[in-house]
């Protein structure tokens, strides 16, 4: 056997396992590169959504409460949204007369004890502490008044006969 038939014995002996090297590294080089493409993207989504201020609409939609036969003025009605917030809807009259309906956060801003619509008095109560809210939500007595809270309020609208409320859809983001 010559020296040239062992060199091209031994080169294809030695290509088998070289494709196969090639093949592990490219395949390894791909991997490795696809695993920083996928890491600094992530970076780079988490810097645009950073930087760039969320959309105050989003996650918000109008809700079906009830019908307004269902609700005589001077009653309130509790309502759980989708994302878990409570809110009491009061239906009242304003100072001029107007029939108006008013949804507020049942959540007192003091300590997170739950308000109610109280119809004899034209208030919103927090048994917690006696704090009183105004028909608005402004704190008017007790903790809350003094530290000038208020209670969220949420838009509301009435669509031939339909009371409708306005509000987050999804839990609030972490």
């Amino acid at each position: 056997m010559s020296s040239d038939d062992r060199a091209s014995t031994s080169s294809s002996e030695a290509s088998p396992g070289a494709d196969r090297r090639t093949f592990l590294t490219r395949s390894a080089g791909l991997a490795m590169g696809g695993g920083l493409v996928a890491s600094y993207g992530t970076l780079a989504a988490y810097a645009v959504r950073y930087l760039l201020p969320p959309d105050p609409e989003a996650g918000f939609a109008w809700q079906f409460v009830a019908s307004l036969e269902e609700l005589p003025v001077g009653q309130s009605v509790e309502y759980v949204a989708p994302s878990g917030e409570p809110v009491v809807i009061a239906r009242q009259v304003d100072d001029s007369g107007k029939d108006r309906v008013q949804a507020l956060s049942s959540v007192c801003p003091h300590l997170g004890c739950r308000v109610h619509w109280e119809s004899a008095n034209h208030r919103f109560f927090c048994p917690c502490h006696n704090g009183v809210f105004d028909r608005n939500g402004i704190a008017v007595a007790g903790p809350p008044g003094k530290a000038g809270q208020r209670l969220k309020s949420y838009e509301t609208q009435v669509v031939r006969g339909m009371l409708f409320i306005k509000v987050r859809m999804t839990g609030l983001e972490s």
